[in-house]
């Protein structure tokens, strides 16, 4: 069985218990304390951090990586197409995600508040860029529920906690956002933690 040590509010951890649930997985949960870390954290991640997933003598952090190994593993149903141009698509998204929105929230929690403030607005406004395909899409890259969701669906989840609201311009995306929360992996995946940073 595999074994996922996992944040209670990590949205990193949160991507990797939505895609084990939405492949209807068999897997144990370790929950980690981010103030009082297990000594195997540090043992089998050197960066010391969630995400990590061990199944056997394997042993995989990042929860893109993560997430990848686990749809190839269990390809049904496939989060990431058969088609390379659309994984390639896939990736590029991911990266900018990392790159354009999930990069800020560190500042949000730790900096100082106008350092904070901007960090918002970013997000805010990159968020946003997204509204507009999905005036003609279900999803990200069309009408098949893919990868992008599972990695995008936990900050949607966390924006009130972090102090950032959408404008009326992206009700696309607010509209899209509700869909991923219907979905019955969606709520497995949530811990009371995270399930209490939404009123």
């Amino acid at each position: 069985m595999m074994t996922l040590y996992s944040g209670a509010t990590d949205p990193f951890s949160q991507r990797c218990r939505f895609v084990l649930f939405e492949k209807e997985m068999e897997f144990q949960v370790v929950d980690v304390d981010p103030h009082n870390k297990p000594a195997i954290l540090a043992a089998i991640n050197p960066d010391n951090i969630v995400p990590v997933l061990v199944e056997r003598d394997l042993i995989l952090y990042e929860a893109n990586i993560i997430n990848e190994y686990i749809d190839e593993r269990f390809p049904h149903p496939p989060l990431m197409s058969s088609d390379p141009m659309m994984r390639g698509r896939t990736r590029l998204h991911l990266h900018q995600f990392e790159t354009e929105l999930f990069c800020h929230l560190g500042t949000i929690a730790n900096g100082q508040p106008k350092a904070a403030d901007k960090a918002r607005q970013t997000i805010k406004d990159n968020l946003t860029l997204l509204a507009e395909p999905l005036t003609k899409h279900k999803y990200l890259l069309g009408d098949h529920f893919s990868m992008l969701e599972v990695a995008i669906a936990p900050l949607l989840w966390r924006l009130d906690h972090l102090g950032i609201k959408l404008g009326k311009e992206a009700a696309p995306l607010i509209d899209y956002a509700e869909r991923i929360f219907a979905r019955p992996a969606y709520i497995k995946s949530m811990s009371a933690a995270e399930k209490a940073m939404r009123k």
